[in-house]
């Protein structure tokens, strides 16, 4: 094994012990955020002279997925590595984060890189991302400009979803208590509650918030 970079020991060192404590490797923006990079491409170039010294492997025919092949002896088993892939998702338009306007997905305006990690997702077609636009969601974290991603499912309650409410759409938590019907409560109390004067359509709920700093 070739000597490793003080910079390369700690990136394995970070992925190592993020894996022991969270069963799963951290995604590439959680790595460039702990160490403070600039962009992707760096934690990219550090993976990737990691693999060529043979501390991590590609596996082959998948982009950008390595796993862990050299351990120290207390450390986790190979065969217990966890792999990490990246792919490309399309944003697919806005969705109001305020209140409920008609405006719906209008095809790719943009592409992003995810992790399958990162996005909280098994890599499927059916997922897509969706733009912030508006401050109703800001005590959860989801701010305008955000990006969030979207599985198609049912929701549970509490979920943060992607709704049609009345023929307009919008971005708030599901709400469904007891026998109640269902209603959309927003993050932010300068906004009042939702509720369905005839329909409420759940187009999917938000897996992940992706911004751009």
């Amino acid at each position: 094994m070739k000597d490793l970079t003080l910079r390369q020991q700690e990136i394995l060192g970070f992925i190592q012990v993020y894996l022991k404590e969270q069963g799963y490797w951290p995604s590439i923006r959680e790595i460039q955020d702990h160490f403070g990079f600039k962009s992707t491409n760096a934690v990219m170039g550090h993976l990737r002279a990691l693999e060529k010294k043979g501390y991590i492997s590609r596996i082959p025919g998948q982009a950008r997925t390595f796993r862990i092949t050299y351990q120290h002896e207390d450390d986790q088993k190979p065969e217990d590595a966890m792999d990490v892939v990246e792919f490309d998702m399309e944003v697919l338009g806005q969705i109001a984060a305020g209140y409920p306007d008609g405006v719906e997905t209008t095809g790719e305006i943009t592409r992003i890189q995810m992790d399958e990690a990162t996005a909280k997702i098994h890599r499927s077609r059916r997922s897509f991302a969706l733009k912030v636009r508006g401050d109703s969601m800001v005590d959860a974290g989801i701010y305008e400009g955000d990006i969030v991603i979207i599985e198609p499912r049912l929701p549970n309650n509490g979920d943060i979803v992607a709704a049609l409410i009345d023929g307009e759409t919008t971005l708030k938590r599901f709400i469904q208590e007891g026998g109640n019907s269902p209603y959309l409560k927003a993050e932010n109390s300068r906004y009042p509650e939702l509720h369905p004067v005839a329909e409420l359509v759940i187009q999917g709920v938000a897996n992940a918030v992706v911004r751009s700093l």
